[in-house]
């Protein structure tokens, strides 16, 4: 896959750029701001403005490694420049939540001896869920990790990324925490590791927060238990979850 811009330059939400090829109600731009969704995180959403006009930014459709923005609208589009804006606060939301589940992922792989995602999905309204390989897993030792999780974000961790090689992503214990699927690496077979410093490092392809103090607290609303193996914890952000999960 090609590294997206998004994820060198995660604070840059409106950028002008131009179009390097359209099609009825889609576009490529040359530099796009935006991500697509992937790994159980929702893609940005945004305008796509321009001198006489503007349109919705509905979606997304990945081929070949080049990412078609999707519009809401039929429009003609200029010839000259365009300007991209995400969503910013549909940005932060993504990016709080897929920090705070790299921050349950870590407590519960060093707490349930290496215990690996079987799945995950982030949800527009502040909530999401991961699911861990957890066939003895005491549901109330999971509950107990909330506080923990919360002290991690009041610590305001620093958050980084960086490249490895896929050899070495595959040779450190640790970095590939999902059961069945793994960031794809770049087109020069790079995989990018999101740290949590002083807490973890993982594979992964989303968006964060530079730091995790720039997150709201954690709820853990529900525990439920899928299958044999599977535990789904539900979580929340709080003052933005709905009420009445738990």
């Amino acid at each position: 896959m090609a590294r997206y811009y998004c994820l060198d330059n995660p604070d840059t939400l409106t950028l002008s750029t131009t179009i390097a090829a359209s099609a009825p109600g889609r576009l490529l731009l040359h530099e796009s701001p935006f991500y697509p969704g992937g790994g159980g995180q929702l893609a940005d959403r945004g305008l796509l403005r321009w001198a006489d006009g503007e349109s919705a930014i509905v979606g997304f459709d990945v081929q070949d490694g080049e990412v078609w923005h999707l519009l809401a609208d039929t429009v003609e589009l200029p010839a000259g420049p365009v300007e991209a804006e995400v969503d910013p606060a549909f940005r932060q939301l993504m990016r709080e939540l897929h920090t705070d589940l790299h921050i349950v992922n870590a407590l519960v792989y060093q707490s349930f001896d290496g215990a690996l995602v079987t799945g995950v999905q982030m949800n527009e309204d502040g909530t999401a869920r991961i699911d861990f390989d957890l066939p003895e897993a005491d549901n109330d030792r999971l509950r107990a990790l909330e506080p923990a999780i919360n002290d991690v974000i009041r610590q305001n961790l620093v958050v980084r990324d960086t490249l490895v090689t896929q050899a070495q992503a595959n040779a450190e214990p640790g970095l590939i925490r999902s059961r069945s699927v793994a960031p794809p690496p770049t087109s020069d077979g790079q995989v990018r590791i999101v740290e949590i410093v002083g807490l973890d490092r993982q594979a992964c392809g989303g968006t964060h927060l530079a730091s995790t103090g720039a997150s709201r607290p954690l709820r853990i609303l529900k525990i439920d238990n899928k299958g044999r193996h599977n535990r789904r914890l539900r979580v929340g952000l709080q003052g933005i979850a709905p009420e009445g999960m738990a």
